[in-house]
């Protein structure tokens, strides 16, 4: 009963009409959108209970510089409500001002603003989405994976230039965006086609995922391109052809010829397997629920063995060709896919029963294949389980499902696919993947509370050496090693700086050090890690720990400093100590680099007085009396009043504090004496002839 229509003119007239059965459409009221008399309505949408449009705002001087008339638009809400005591309209709240055109689309949660025309090269590098439950605008390039958001706390940032005012150089250098058509879908995402006939998904966050590939080549500019979603499956009708595809998975699901070319898709809600078109000639239903056919068992997954084979095949093949799936299918050239989709109809219709009717190779085959065919089937019985289970036993159900995805792309190639969908898992459900790594890392602690791994050295490349950050672009996926140190984390962050050691320990093993096929040979991986700490949200004291845990089990001189200056800078003089005394024996060079700027800091005051017994034995042998007392007076404090013999304050560096460190250098044997003290304590003088 609440339900209205707005008509909404160009000059912004606004007409609201209401629906009753009994008298049929009623208008309730006229009112004016718009507040200036000379804007121009360009678009317009509705957000809930709110109008989100696009106007014009001409310019008061008619000689005005075209480069300021560009952006002259401004896009506007306003709340409508329609009740017992007629229609209100709420004020008018501005979006962005200053602005190019934008088309706005609205979603349940957002709306898309997508450029309108491409004659300003730089605003129509992005989109623009704005959130109004949370006054957010985020700006978003999807080609090449930029996201930035920005809050609008006053309407002094609604202006555009001042929004871009950090992006600019980042714009830039990007290439125009390439839509021909856009259409919002039932999940809340952006539907985008470009000329070349694409069709990308574009989500409320920035991110964009490929959906489907339309055929025919590029899309003429006035060739129409209509998109709506029903449930899970995404209708598009181009040229008097529809396509019906499985917005999931991007596999066509039918292709239907239609007699007519001006077909127009209509709301049908709570229908999900069905279309209502509308034409010329009257309304029609489209059904695409298919029934079971028990002659054709497992269609779509046969489709997908030609599917994934065209893939393979493609990317190894030097021809230009496209190569299909009917040319698969027809050619006769290979063979594997050919006989993989017999096995798999022959099996999968027969249950349990023998093999019969299918060649002696394909016999042979299957019996080789018979455990894969098992895991399958036990991997789509454990998806009807989670599909029928109540809601105590998915959770259960999950985890086992998870645990065997997970093991299952560990065993495969890992390519850049296999990783967006290991990211996708590990965001929906982190808890089983957390499970599901360290049952397939076999990760456990022995009994002094070590932590070791049984991971075959197949699986820690896979974890070590699949696509890096560079390959796999900036659109929200991130490696393997990333993803499992955030589970690391998030679950057991005690266990990260021992997770990192074991992987330093594999790759030693694996590559040769600074080896460019290695992982070491890219981005230390100590220092992946510390990337995943530092992308926390909210940082605190354990954090601290975790970066210097980080630090100290790569073992590394640069980074052993690091975490030094890190302890001196917190003042953790005990733990300083004891790093310094750990960390000495690993080489000459470290440890006078570590007594070094110990000695520096022992000359600007006295915390470290309490363990000079301790750092002293570290002097190393090269380091002279001169050489200490040269460090010592370049890190004197510098004093503000005339020195005094005693000081008041009592901080100040003494020779006696001094003294047991100089008669340890001075009383040590010279390397000269060590070296002839066989000769000089000879038995016999002169020494025999020799």
């Amino acid at each position: 009963g609440s339900l209205a229509l707005a008509l909404v003119w160009e000059h912004g007239r606004t007409e609201v009409w209401h629906f009753a059965v009994v008298v049929g459409w009623q208008l309730l009221q006229t009112l004016e959108l718009c507040q200036g008399a000379r804007a121009r309505i360009v678009s317009v949408c509705s957000q809930g209970a709110s109008l989100v449009w696009c106007e014009e705002r001409p310019p008061l001087d008619a000689h005005s510089d075209m480069s300021k008339c560009a952006f002259r638009f401004c896009v506007c809400t306003r709340a409508l409500e329609v009740g017992e005591q007629g229609v209100r309209l709420g004020t008018v709240r501005i979006v962005l001002h200053n602005s190019p055109e934008y088309q706005v689309l609205a979603s349940p949660q957002h709306v898309f603003l997508v450029p309108a025309t491409a004659s300003f090269a730089t605003t129509s590098k992005f989109l623009l989405i704005w959130h109004p439950e949370e006054a957010k605008l985020t700006i978003t390039a999807p080609s090449a994976g930029f996201t930035h958001s920005k809050v609008l706390c006053s309407s002094s940032q609604s202006d555009f230039r001042k929004l871009l005012l950090g992006s600019v150089g980042l714009l830039a250098g990007l290439a125009p965006l390439d839509i021909h058509t856009s259409a919002v879908s039932n999940s809340g995402g952006l539907l985008l086609v470009s000329t070349k006939g694409t069709v990308n998904m574009l989500e409320p966050d920035g991110t964009q995922r490929h959906v489907f590939d339309l055929e025919g080549g590029p899309l003429a500019q006035g060739s129409p391109v209509q998109l709506k979603t029903f449930g899970s499956i995404l209708a598009c009708i181009l040229a008097g052809i529809l396509y019906l595809v499985d917005q999931n998975s991007g596999r066509l699901i039918e292709k239907k010829i239609l007699s007519m070319k001006e077909v127009h898709f209509l709301e049908s809600p709570g229908e999900e397997d069905s279309i209502q078109l509308l034409t010329q000639t009257g309304i029609y239903s489209f059904s695409f629920s298919r029934p079971e056919d028990s002659s054709r068992p497992e269609p779509c997954l046969v489709e997908m063995v030609f599917e994934e084979a065209c893939k393979y095949y493609q990317r190894r093949s030097l021809s230009s060709s496209k190569l299909t799936v009917e040319k698969l299918k027809k050619g006769g050239v290979f063979q594997a896919p050919v006989a993989l989709a017999a096995i798999l109809q022959h099996s999968l219709r027969q249950k349990q029963k023998p093999a019969r009717g299918l060649q002696d190779t394909y016999a042979k085959l299957l019996g080789t294949m018979s455990l894969e065919l098992q895991s399958y089937m036990s991997l789509e019985l454990l998806k009807a389980c989670v599909v029928c289970a109540p809601e105590n036993e998915v959770e259960s159900y999950c985890e086992e499902l998870v645990e065997q995805e997970v093991s299952r792309i560990l065993h495969s190639d890992m390519d850049k696919d296999n990783l967006a969908y290991l990211n996708s898992v590990f965001a929906s459900f982190p808890k089983a993947a957390w499970k599901a790594t360290r049952s397939c890392l076999q990760l456990q602690q022995n009994g002094d509370g070590l932590l070791i791994a049984r991971a075959t050295p197949e699986v820690w490349k896979k974890v070590l050496g699949g696509p890096q950050q560079e390959e796999v672009g900036q659109n929200g996926v991130v490696p393997l090693f990333e993803l499992i140190c955030a589970s690391f984390l998030r679950f057991k962050p005690k266990w990260l700086p021992s997770f990192v050691e074991l992987t330093q320990q594999y790759v030693s093993i694996s590559w040769a050090y600074s080896s460019k096929e290695g992982p070491e040979g890219r981005v230390p991986l100590y220092k992946r890690a510390l990337g995943v700490l530092a992308r926390k949200s909210k940082r605190g004291e354990a954090d601290d720990e975790m970066e210097l845990e980080l630090l100290l089990c790569s073992r590394r001189p640069k980074a052993v400093l690091q975490a030094l200056h890190l302890l001196i800078r917190l003042k953790r003089w005990q733990r300083v100590v004891e790093v310094a005394e750990k960390f000495s024996k690993l080489s000459p060079l470290l440890n006078k680099e570590i007594f070094t700027t110990l000695l520096a800091e022992f000359a600007q005051h006295r915390e470290l007085d309490p363990y000079l017994e301790t750092l002293w034995p570290l002097c190393p042998a090269e380091l002279t009396a001169s050489d200490i007392l040269t460090v010592v007076l370049q890190h004197l404090p510098c004093s503000q009043e005339d020195p005094v013999p005693f000081s008041s304050e009592g901080n100040q560096l003494t020779v006696g504090l001094l003294k047991p460190l100089l008669q340890r250098v001075v009383q040590r044997p010279c390397v000269q004496d060590e070296m002839y003290s066989d000769a000089l304590q000879s038995p016999t003088f002169p020494p025999p002839t020799p």
